[in-house]
């Protein structure tokens, strides 16, 4: 249902942006339904939700629904056609983020692709930048690291022409340093993160609590997430077992943020030859992998699975790695 929307958008987007603006103004009393200020608050509203939700996947239906409701309102509305693709373009992303965590490649990188042309019309250079962000992950979730940094560069070169006082450019700073971890290049990875820590220059109000929330408050995962795949394990755990006691991950709030620590805790484990460390961490995530149904977690334990090696040897080990076999997520496409 997104693909097919993503097409029907793509059409009606394309002809819109086409049309002059005298027609687009002779138009203007044409049927209207839906203003885009009430778009854009109910995509706030959206992300609310799906940042809540234990299981992203219950946020699939509404997302479908109100893509339906906004192509009809661009067939239809003439008027006030930008506001209307920046809307679309915000949607589109969340669209995205809901079939990423899915495992749902194809439709994810539709969804970014859509929401970056939009974004492109639009003329909105932050939202265009978070798109190709997002879009970098899918890459990286098929470890395609010198195209995800491709892409990331492109992104930083629209967030140069952004809104400064949005946290973007401090975002691709931070997904730049992973595309440099997955590359070995320790000394980019450090400088990309200490760029994404300029972020708290802004004082924690460089997001929108929507499509831009980064504000620095995921820096230490991040960067002990970097430092596992770099193989600086002492670095990666200290820096890790802080995380799980900060914010969202110490209430409990986020199961795929915890989900992912414990999954990197366990990697770590697994690459110094530790049973114990793997077991230990690694089943409390694969425990929040099946509460939350994250194909996002469940990534990062296939990973997991694909360092165990030797460790395999051991029974708990191996029973852990059943586990991690026989978590239920959706099939990856493309």
């Amino acid at each position: 249902m997104i693909r097919r929307e993503f097409l029907r958008l793509l059409t009606v987007s394309g002809a819109l942006a086409a049309l002059p603006a005298e027609e687009a103004e002779a138009l203007a009393d044409g049927v209207r339904r839906g203003a885009p200020a009430d778009f854009a608050r109910m995509n706030g509203h959206l992300w609310q939700v799906y940042q809540l939700a234990r299981s992203k996947k219950s946020v699939h239906p509404v997302v479908r629904d109100q893509l339906t409701r906004l192509t009809e309102a661009l067939a239809q509305n003439r008027c006030g056609t930008r506001p209307l693709l920046t809307a679309a373009a915000d949607l589109f992303q969340l669209a995205g983020e809901v079939a990423f965590d899915a495992d749902r490649y194809s439709d994810a990188v539709s969804s970014y692709a859509l929401a970056a042309s939009l974004s492109k019309d639009a003329g909105a250079y932050d939202l265009w930048a978070c798109a190709l962000v997002r879009h970098a992950y899918v890459e990286m979730a098929e470890h395609r690291y010198t195209q995800a940094a491709e892409m990331l560069g492109a992104a930083e070169a629209l967030a140069a022409r952004g809104d400064d006082a949005l946290s973007t450019r401090y975002w691709v700073a931070s997904v730049r340093a992973e595309a440099h971890a997955g590359l070995g290049d320790l000394d980019a990875c450090e400088r990309a993160l200490d760029r994404a820590e300029e972020v708290q220059g802004l004082g924690g109000d460089g997001g929108n609590g929507g499509w831009l929330r980064f504000d620095g408050s995921r820096l230490a995962e991040e960067r002990g997430t970097r430092y596992v795949r770099l193989g600086r394990l002492d670095l990666a755990e200290s820096t890790l077992k802080k995380a799980l006691d900060q914010g969202p991950l110490a209430s409990g709030q986020s199961f795929r943020r915890r989900g992912t620590v414990l999954a990197g805790l366990a990697a770590v484990g697994a690459k110094r030859g530790d049973p114990e460390q793997v077991v230990a961490y690694g089943s409390q995530a694969v425990e929040l992998a099946r509460t939350s149904a994250s194909g996002y977690v469940a990534r990062r334990l296939r990973d997991l699975y694909d360092e165990f090696g030797t460790l395999r040897r051991d029974r708990r080990v191996a029973e852990l790695g059943a586990e991690i076999v026989a978590l239920s997520t959706p099939s990856r496409e493309g």
